[in-house]
C-alpha cells in the first residue's frame, strides 16, 4: 500500500472495524446538541427559491462578505420601489 499523505493513510479492513460514528466519539467531549437550522424567521415569511444569475453578478455581492443574498434581495426591492407608483409602495 502507498501512502500518499502520512496524516491520513489510506484506510484498511481494520480501520473500518474499529470506526465508530462521530456521534458516539464526540459525546466522550460532552459538546453541546448542534443546532437544528436556523428557527424560524421574522415575519413576513421569506420563499427559499433557487434562482441562476451571472457569476459576475454573484461575485460583486459576496465580495461584500456575509449577508450577500439579503443585499440582492434589497437590490431587488429598489428596482421594484423605483418602478412602482408613490401609493402603492411595497413593506420595508
Amino acid at each position: 500500500m502507498s501512502r500518499i499523505d502520512e496524516e491520513n493513510p489510506e484506510w484498511t479492513r481494520a480501520t473500518f472495524r474499529r470506526a465508530r460514528p462521530a456521534r458516539e466519539v464526540l459525546a466522550q467531549f460532552d459538546l453541546p446538541e448542534p443546532r437544528k437550522g436556523r428557527g424560524p424567521q421574522k415575519t413576513p415569511t421569506k420563499v427559499q427559491m433557487t434562482i441562476r444569475l451571472d457569476s459576475d453578478i454573484v461575485a460583486f455581492f459576496k465580495n461584500k462578505g456575509s449577508g450577500w443574498q439579503s443585499r440582492i434581495n434589497d437590490a431587488l426591492r429598489n428596482v421594484i420601489e423605483r418602478r412602482r407608483p408613490a401609493k402603492r409602495r411595497l413593506r420595508a
